[in-house]
């Protein structure tokens, strides 16, 4: 075990080696996504394919319940199937996708508050994250399109990452994979 400090934080580092809790049972499980609840569908779309790069991959509409999903991911265009049967079959399967979940109604609605990020009490959820080649030019890009800062990548002790947030208000942690391994 070694121990690595970071920002004024100190945590055990355990090699992904001695793990024992994948089994062969568990082999072929995959992280595949994670849902957020929107309140605007078009917004939150919008913001997750322009601003970050992800691509509109599925959207299943549920008129009886009156909600949308609307899926995102990162892949190559010509990776994804024509076939509506198929393109679900591949993109069930891909690794970390984003799950926007939106409630009709909620976009319009005056007396609605948004959703609860979970980075104010009570915490919960925190963020998620987005690897970048270069963490500097990538929120010069998010500045020009006029993103919401929650933290610049030189502000506080951690330096050389930022948090910007979607239009519903959760954190998206923006990151080098060079910054996150020295720490």
């Amino acid at each position: 075990t070694k121990h690595t400090s970071h920002g004024g934080s100190t945590m055990a580092a355990t090699s992904a080696t001695s793990a024992t809790s994948a089994t062969s049972e568990t082999a072929q499980y995959c992280f595949q996504q994670t849902m957020l609840r929107v309140r605007d569908a078009e917004a939150s779309v919008d913001f997750y394919t322009r601003v970050l790069g992800m691509r509109l991959v599925e959207h299943f509409e549920f008129p009886e319940a009156k909600f949308s999903l609307y899926f995102v991911a990162y892949c190559s265009p010509d990776e994804i199937p024509d076939d509506p049967v198929q393109r679900r079959a591949w993109f069930f399967t891909r690794p970390g996708a984003i799950e926007l979940t939106h409630n009709w109604g909620t976009e319009s609605d005056p007396e609605f508050k948004g959703y609860h990020n979970g980075n104010s009490e009570p915490r919960g959820f925190g963020h998620i994250g987005i690897a970048v080649p270069d963490v500097y030019a990538a929120c010069e890009r998010f500045e020009r399109l006029g993103v919401e800062f929650q933290k610049r990548p030189d502000d506080g002790r951690m330096k050389g990452l930022a948090f910007i947030k979607d239009p519903d208000g959760y954190w998206i942690e923006i990151f080098t994979a060079k910054t996150l391994q020295d720490m």
